[in-house]
């Protein structure tokens, strides 16, 4: 029999365009390896340029699917995306207590790239309380970060550095932040990562930084790339890396999509999940997970 790969399941809203939601995760979780699962916790309607609307799952069709697969199927490492409500929320976070030991790594969606709101303030609080506490990883944007650790007094955001926003996220349970920095005003783009437990001889600084990583800003808008960086570690969790070298490649890996995105409609740039297999120029360089793909 063929071995079988690492099974990762995520739960996420479809997108028609497949550049992000479900079909973003399904891509780059097969790209690196993996088997994915797919729970649907919503539809969407949208397109390259931004979301018109979503239409929620009921919740119990959300555990339904969850727990059937569960009952069948060794998980190696869960993903979170956009879920929809604040029911489907709480739903999510009862079957993430069943399975502690399991990874739990959550991109927590708060708009599109357009900026189309896609969560309440409900929503917000409810991942917050319930489900944070329960993360390995965190992956929000810079603006995210900050709508995120202040959800209880907006009038804060402002005036908050994302190193005071790293801390509050990681005083409400999640042992890992990554706060990419594309949103910010820097020549190149920094993504940050914080941990509970990085006060040792690792910590960079008091508030918990393990390391920046600074890469190349590319031209353009993209259309998932937040999908593709959260399914992407996931993945090479489950193939066993530990969390700083899973999100190394990750960000890699991702990088790799961006460089490679290619523009299907009018609007955003959409990753190229498969870019290394159609590199047909060995030894250019694409190599991003190349220790994991095969």
């Amino acid at each position: 029999m063929t071995p079988t790969p690492p099974c990762v399941m995520t739960f996420a809203a479809t997108d028609p365009s497949g550049g992000a939601g479900l079909q973003a995760d399904i891509l780059a979780l097969a790209s690196i390896g993996c088997h994915p699962l797919s729970i649907v916790t919503g539809i969407t309607v949208q397109d390259t340029v931004g979301v018109e609307s979503v239409m929620a799952l009921d919740a119990d069709w959300i555990n339904d699917q969850a727990r059937t697969i569960l009952e069948d199927v060794q998980v190696a490492a869960f993903k979170l995306g956009l879920l929809g409500s604040v029911e489907n929320v709480a739903v999510i976070a009862e079957i993430m207590a069943d399975y502690p030991d399991v990874p739990l790594l959550i991109d927590p969606i708060l708009t599109s790239g357009r900026g189309d709101d896609l969560t309440n303030e409900e929503m917000q609080a409810a991942m917050c309380e319930l489900l944070f506490p329960q993360a390995t990883l965190i992956t929000p944007n810079s603006l995210e970060a900050r709508r995120l650790a202040f959800y209880e007094d907006n009038d804060e955001i402002k005036n908050s550095s994302l190193e005071e926003c790293a801390q509050r996220l990681l005083d409400m349970g999640t042992e890992y932040v990554l706060i990419t920095g594309t949103h910010e005003r820097s020549a190149d783009v920094v993504n940050s990562l914080y941990g509970s437990n990085a006060l040792g001889a690792n910590s960079l600084n008091e508030v918990g930084l393990i390391k920046a990583y600074h890469w190349e800003r590319l031209a353009g808008s993209y259309h998932g790339s937040g999908c593709t960086l959260t399914s992407a570690i996931a993945a090479c969790l489950a193939h066993g890396l530990t969390m700083e070298e899973a999100i190394q490649e990750a960000q890699e890996y991702t990088w790799q999509t961006l460089k490679n995105a290619f523009r299907p409609g009018m609007g955003q740039f959409i990753p190229d999940r498969f870019f290394w297999a159609r590199d047909e120029d060995e030894g250019d360089g694409k190599d991003g997970v190349s220790a994991i793909q095969h």
